[in-house]
């Protein structure tokens, strides 16, 4: 007798069901896989920064103070090409201990290479032209140990290398752009530019002060209770409100919840751009070797990934710390420690206005709460929280 042979194949139903429950699992499986993508990103992230801290250390140990935000050369018979006209970060002082021993070379001594490789006469000078000069290769070189893995934003033509850290400025904006002194970086009494060194401690609240040596002597909050530096996020021309600022001259009047207003109702993350005044072209951490607070620095005021407002990107800069981690970003203490804060950290009263707009007496406690108080060097609050490490 002949028996029909039994189809050995997948019926159209079974193939379905083989395609809806690997889609399923590939739905339940995607987000571990992104989370864990995420966990590895901001672990090197966190690397990174312990890094950055040990450097700082390493500096302070052979020159038994930190680099200046805003230091460097200047020339008073030449222009911008002549010095690096007192502009310089914190960063590039550290690259020797961040194992860019040839790049701070190239730095420290005469450079007589345009970027396009020809020959330049006369040459650079040692420790280079203005930050902001892009026909300067040592300007260009994107540092990896800058960078946070989980920020892509990536330079467009001919820019400026990005950092994602950044020094503590504490939480007053008074003074953060030119430090006390002229927009020089000297001291001139022909032109009135030290007038206000006599009253700058209420506003040296950070670790770093433009244009101001700073020593970890100087922490008497103690350095784990302190904040170095933060992380912040690069501008990619999208109006984000924490890497795009809104200029306002009076920015001093008015604490963070003023600003409130000026963001998109439907994304809350951005400026409404029909009613902020944002440069799109000017962007957070677009240059480290420049040490505008814009740039390289930020402030206690906003809590993280708050929104960045001032008069201008070179003066009375109110900058958040902020990252594109989810919910906050990294900050390093004084001692070395990378803790994780996140964004809805305790930071007081968002109306209060910065710390010196009503000439209080110096190291008066921050208005800002516990992130305030984290990016006060000498106010003598005490920390009893403890932090995500």
């Amino acid at each position: 007798m002949n028996t029909a042979k039994r189809n050995q194949g997948f019926t159209l139903v079974e193939l379905l069901v083989v395609i809806a429950i690997i889609g399923i699992l590939v739905g339940l499986l995607l987000p571990a896989v992104q989370a864990a993508r995420e966990a590895a990103r901001r672990m090197s992230c966190s690397n990174n920064f312990k890094q950055i801290g040990l450097a700082l250390h390493n500096y302070h140990s052979a020159y038994k103070q930190l680099p200046k935000q805003m230091g460097g050369t200047y020339d008073l018979t030449g222009g911008a090409t002549d010095s690096n006209t007192n502009n310089l970060s914190w960063i590039p002082a550290i690259l020797p201990f961040m194992e860019q021993q040839g790049l701070w070379d190239t730095i420290a001594n005469p450079y007589a290479y345009n970027r396009d490789g020809t020959t330049r006469t006369p040459a650079f000078p040692a420790m280079g032209p203005s930050p902001v000069d892009t026909n300067y290769v040592p300007w260009l070189t994107q540092v990896p140990m800058l960078r946070c893995p989980s920020d892509p934003t990536e330079k467009i033509g001919v820019e400026t290398a990005y950092t994602n850290y950044a020094a503590c400025m504490g939480d007053s904006i008074h003074e953060n752009h030119y430090g006390g002194v002229g927009s020089n970086g000297r001291s001139d009494t022909s032109t009135g530019n030290t007038w206000n060194e006599s009253y700058l401690k209420q506003f040296d609240r950070g670790f770093f002060f433009i244009r101001h040596t700073a020593k970890f002597r100087d922490i008497l909050d103690g350095l784990s209770n302190t904040i170095m530096c933060g992380e912040i996020m690069t501008g990619n021309r999208t109006g984000e409100r924490q890497s795009h600022m809104h200029r306002d001259s009076s920015v001093t009047h008015y604490g963070p919840s003023h600003w409130d207003t000026l963001l998109d109702p439907d994304r809350p993350a951005f400026w409404d751009l029909t009613a902020a005044n944002v440069n799109l072209n000017q962007r957070r951490g677009t240059n480290w070797a420049l040490g505008r607070c814009f740039d390289t620095g930020f402030t206690t005021v906003a809590a993280p990934n708050g929104p960045c407002v001032g008069r201008n990107v070179d003066r009375q800069a109110n900058c958040p710390a902020g990252s594109r981690h989810q919910g906050g970003c990294h900050i390093l203490m004084g001692d070395g420690a990378v803790v994780f804060i996140t964004d809805s950290i305790e930071a007081g009263d968002r109306f209060a206005v910065p710390v010196g707009s009503r000439n209080p007496t110096p190291g008066v406690e921050s208005p800002y709460g516990l992130w305030g108080a984290l990016g006060t060097k000498r106010s003598r609050e005490t920390i009893e929280e403890a932090l995500n490490q």
